[in-house]
């Protein structure tokens, strides 16, 4: 039996409370991966040989193999949920997993590194895992020629709580230095407070949201055999969704450059540009709403121009950006990075995500997801790993390894042209069942 589906947009209510998700879950991406945490563990946790490249390697390992599970997991998760229709309760597991062990890194001081670890990387496949699934709603809360611009108003509302979550831990920070306290007391303080934010931000989603998807009878097979033999089919009509993978080929080489930048911006900021970490906050507050704003203006572009051409556009101010940052020595040009940076990231994701969304057959949107799920993963291992090894090769040059992401930039726009957007479209039409 088939699963059952809406083809017509949520109330507004619903759009929120889904959109309310990203609002949620952006503090972890903004304070612990980027802004605060990558930092501190780089410069204090790992940090007490004095060997800047091996700490920044370990952080990097913590993410791969974060990003490998989820890799190995994110499609036949997404397959079960969609079988069984249980995408919003395994969404709430993995929300509650998140919450808790992001509370938990409070925990973490000098030279806990194994803790800090096993803590990032579990909390990390949480939050990567509940992105998938919330994603995987897209395609039932609107339809393909809405879903650039929904796609973008929860981009938008994401960068948004991403300034309200780092906002309170700048004020955090500097209440701390003022009076005198060091990075090891303020920096638990502030994954508290993403913690927290996170919680109480996604009650929306888990009141209003709704589960459309009607379970599919089980049979003798267990959900786990019931997954890969899901996988097993779309994986067998490869031929007929060949611009649904070309295009995750795409994603996986450009977001090696995306990913890269989230969670070592401040890294780069902190060890090149001699930043400190109440200067990485503000300079990331100013990111996220050049951000919110690249988010909200490109997702009214992509219903005109189209998802492809605004991604390629993005992609190439993504590939400027990179190039400046290798070159620049004086910190205002730098700042003028970060916020190109800023308007090609929101940009970039919400048209990346549409793209998937349009592909994706409804009843299969937890699956197709899993395997957007799988690509941006799988670059979230190759992108940081190929910085950290430049690093630690150099023997902690970052100029050298932030411009290995230029050449993901320029990989992922000549990829770009070989994916034929309206044959995407119709092949999610064709039903498998």
């Amino acid at each position: 039996m088939k699963s059952q589906v809406i083809t017509t947009s949520a109330s507004k209510k619903e759009l929120f409370s889904w959109a309310m998700y990203d609002f949620a879950n952006s503090g972890y991406t903004t304070v612990v991966l980027t802004a605060i945490f990558n930092a501190y563990f780089v410069g204090v946790i790992a940090n007490g040989s004095g060997d800047n490249g091996q700490a920044t390697l370990l952080w990097t390992l913590a993410i791969a193999i974060a990003n490998g599970i989820v890799f190995l997991s994110a499609p036949v998760i997404g397959a079960i949920a969609d079988h069984s229709a249980l995408k919003k309760r395994f969404l709430l597991i993995s929300t509650l997993g998140c919450v808790v062990f992001t509370a938990l890194l409070a925990l973490c001081g000098p030279g806990e590194i194994v803790l800090a670890m096993i803590l990032i990387i579990l909390s990390s496949l949480m939050f990567f895992t509940s992105e998938n699934l919330i994603s995987a709603f897209l395609p039932e809360i609107c339809p393909p020629e809405k879903m650039g611009r929904i796609s973008a108003y929860g981009w938008t509302l994401g960068y948004l709580g991403g300034m309200l979550t780092l906002g309170v831990c700048l004020y955090i920070v500097t209440s701390a230095k003022a009076a005198g306290l060091s990075a090891e007391v303020y920096v638990p303080q502030t994954m508290l407070v993403v913690a927290a934010i996170f919680f109480l931000a996604s009650l929306p989603t888990f009141l209003w949201l709704k589960e459309r998807a009607h379970a599919q009878h089980k049979g003798e097979l267990n959900y786990l055999q019931i997954g890969y033999q899901r996988l097993r089919l779309t994986l067998t009509h490869l031929p007929l969704y060949r611009d649904m993978f070309t295009f995750l080929i795409t994603l996986t080489v450009y977001q090696c450059g995306v990913y890269t930048v989230i969670v070592l911006a401040s890294v780069y900021a902190q060890e090149v540009m001699g930043f400190t970490t109440e200067d990485s906050i503000k300079l990331i507050l100013v990111v996220n709403i050049t951000a919110a704003a690249g988010a909200f203006c490109f997702g009214w572009l992509q219903d005109r121009w189209g998802s492809k051409p605004t991604l390629m556009f993005t992609l190439f101010i993504w590939l400027c950006a990179a190039v400046l940052a290798h070159y620049t020595e004086q910190r205002f040009w730098f700042w003028v990075v970060a916020n190109l940076v800023g308007v090609a990231m929101g940009a970039s994701q919400s048209a990346g995500r549409a793209l998937v969304g349009q592909f994706s057959p409804p009843e299969r949107s937890g699956e197709f997801f899993g395997l957007w799920g799988l690509a941006t993963k799988l670059s979230a291992i190759i992108g940081p790993m190929v910085y950290g090894l430049t690093t630690y090769l150099t023997q902690g040059d970052h100029r050298s390894a932030i411009l290995s992401t230029a050449v993901f930039f320029l990989l992922g726009i000549i990829l770009l042209m070989f994916v034929n957007v309206e044959r995407g479209r119709r092949a999610a039409h064709v039903d498998l069942n």
